[in-house]
């Protein structure tokens, strides 16, 4: 308040402030402030040193004016697609509260503060789908931008290989400033959808395999209004198929880069303290001890490999799409056992986590119909395609929202 209040008093005495001033944004809880100690969702953590400075995303952000509102849940050292928090609690989805559904995860927080307008800008991670996830869950838009294009310094680690940090808000247009400021490029204003881009400029790839298997109704019904709504508006539609999605459950029979990466970090604590754990995100660390040196150098080979592959098949479209998720949030309730946790986890991280693994970017849009449970529509593409991405789901974005 005291610097909202300071902005109010420059503009009162006609200073020329930045166009962000003020504008409240919120932090996921693995993210570095200056006088805090970073808890990434964890006791485990308690009692850490505060930080000395803030992460490199933070500081852009309020180098630009955001003031920064608070700290977000979030799913314990970000290891899963849920947002379930058995330490601090797991903040609700906003559709259908009163059921008590989960958020998505690990940005549960994030995706909250911006659905109860909280804050106008949400800062998250995405490791295999933590941005997107709870943006279509909760029915706004997500972005994981190419990782390499947002310093890491400051967020605490799940998988250096898998980890980028990427915006939640209520637009594409919202997190595209967001995501330039994060970058420190220069802001882009996207093509107006409508005035000079309309969906058939575009060239846009349906995939057909793997992530529309085991859609539930209202997921399939939303993802074909999205189809629908493109098609009337004359989009050139494409259906692809990528075989080598076939190939990811033995690539990651082992639980893949991020636990074989969380495992390298977390092991000596968890062998000292793993009691402070939930045992639902220490199981998925200690994965990781199955893999030796060799399995790890491996397993990066297999990836180059693999996104060579993926590259040749979809480098001429401008964007590919895909349900974000297979299924619309499910109730708490669903969730209390141990084996239908691990079930709907991988469920819900199948679509989105190609993306991390193929290091490319993508962003989730809402393509539901009103009043009915949140769905997300995923654009994606290759690596440092951002702004070719972002500008699509523009478009994409404004044909949807008025599709019938």
């Amino acid at each position: 308040m005291a610097t909202a209040d300071f902005y109010d008093r420059m503009r009162q005495q006609g200073a020329r402030l930045g166009r962000y001033a003020g504008i409240p944004v919120s932090v996921k809880d693995l993210f570095d402030i200056a006088g805090d100690t970073t808890l990434a969702g964890s006791t485990a953590l308690k009692g850490a040193p505060a930080a000395d400075q803030d992460a490199t995303a933070v500081a852009r952000l309020k180098a630009a004016g955001f003031i920064v509102i608070g700290r977000t849940n979030m799913t314990e050292f970000a290891f899963s697609g849920l947002g379930i928090n058995p330490h601090y609690g797991t903040p609700l989805n906003p559709w259908d509260r009163a059921t008590g559904r989960i958020p998505g995860g690990s940005s549960s927080g994030a995706a909250v503060s911006i659905t109860d307008a909280m804050a106008y800008g949400a800062l998250g991670t995405d490791t295999g789908g933590s941005c997107r996830i709870p943006a279509a869950l909760c029915g706004i838009v997500g972005f994981k931008p190419t990782a390499s294009r947002v310093p890491l310094t400051g967020a605490y680690p799940l998988s250096a290989s898998l980890d980028s940090i990427g915006p939640l808000a209520n637009s594409v247009a919202c997190c595209a400033e967001l995501d330039a400021i994060l970058a420190a490029q220069p802001s882009v204003e996207l093509p107006a959808p409508g005035a000079n881009l309309t969906v058939n400029d575009l060239r846009l790839a349906v995939l057909t395999n793997n992530v529309t298997d085991d859609l539930d109704k209202a997921v399939a019904a939303g993802f074909e209004r999205a189809l629908r709504a493109l098609k009337d508006a004359g989009a050139r539609l494409t259906e692809v198929s990528l075989p080598e999605l076939s190939e990811l459950p033995e690539i990651n029979r082992n639980g893949g880069l991020s636990a074989a990466e969380s495992y390298a970090h977390h092991r000596a604590r968890l062998a000292t303290d793993g009691s402070r754990y939930d045992p639902r995100v220490s199981m998925r660390i200690l994965r990781g001890s199955k893999q030796d040196a060799a399995d790890y150098i491996e397993l990066r080979d297999i990836r180059t490999n693999f996104m060579e592959r993926v590259a040749k098949r979809i480098r001429k479209f401008d964007a590919v799409l895909m349900p974000t998720t297979p299924i619309t949030a499910p109730a708490l309730s669903e969730l209390a056992s141990d084996e239908a946790y691990v079930r709907i986890n991988a469920l819900v991280l199948r679509n989105p986590s190609i993306v991390n693994f193929i290091d490319g970017c993508a962003v989730s849009i809402p393509c539901h119909e009103s009043g009915t449970s949140p769905v997300g529509l995923s654009l994606f593409g290759l690596r440092n395609t951002d702004r070719q991405v972002l500008s699509a789901a523009a478009a994409v974005e404004a044909t949807v929202a008025t599709g019938a």
